[in-house]
């Protein structure tokens, strides 16, 4: 397997197991991976949250971790990487504004490289354009916004993973071993046993 060079795009308040389970696991099989925040820099850190489901109508949120950037933003090139990781969290919400988060999207799927996003990064998604016609998963409360840029919102469990040619979606956390295990899949990756 070739080692991959992955772009993760993260900012305060994402949720923090969907920043540090893919960061960390991808990095364990052999990947690199930067992470990046729309103006911050390496060495600088974005507060994280914990989202839990407890019952309630939607999730809680707790304060999670700080997670350390170990790249720019400002002077990243898209075409220096194979692939593209979204996590979900109330920082997709305020990325999604800004231009050049999305001009890096659309790059992906231009270029048909690999892309992950889980939960609210389908909200990056809709403002990129690149859902129509495409089959993606995300929190529930992000089913309209899929809908609206013509994308097919995959209504799956909780734990569950789609994979549409180079995209693999997810609701939540709890998703994690399918999803992680979808993209590698997409990425190429092989582990043996």
């Amino acid at each position: 397997m070739a080692a991959k060079k992955i772009l993760m795009l993260v900012g305060d308040f994402g949720e923090d197991y969907e920043i540090m389970v893919p960061f960390q696991a991808l990095l364990a099989v052999g990947h690199t991976v930067h992470a990046v925040c729309p103006g911050k820099k390496a060495g600088e850190s974005v507060a994280t949250a914990i989202h839990d489901f407890e019952g309630h109508q939607t999730y809680s949120e707790k304060p999670g971790h700080r997670f350390a950037l170990n790249a720019d933003f400002t002077d990243l090139r898209p075409d220096q990487y194979d692939a593209l990781v979204i996590p979900g969290g109330r920082a997709p919400e305020y990325l999604r504004l800004n231009s050049k988060v999305l001009e890096l999207v659309r790059h992906f799927f231009t270029a048909k490289k690999p892309v992950a996003a889980i939960c609210h990064g389908a909200q990056i998604l809709s403002a990129a354009g690149v859902l129509e016609g495409r089959t993606c998963s995300a929190y529930p409360a992000c089913r309209p916004e899929v809908e609206t840029a013509k994308g097919k919102y995959a209504d799956i469990a909780i734990d569950g993973a789609v994979t549409d040619g180079n995209l693999v979606t997810a609701p939540a956390w709890p998703a994690h071993p399918a999803w992680i295990a979808q993209f590698l899949q997409v990425l190429g990756t092989r582990i043996t046993l």
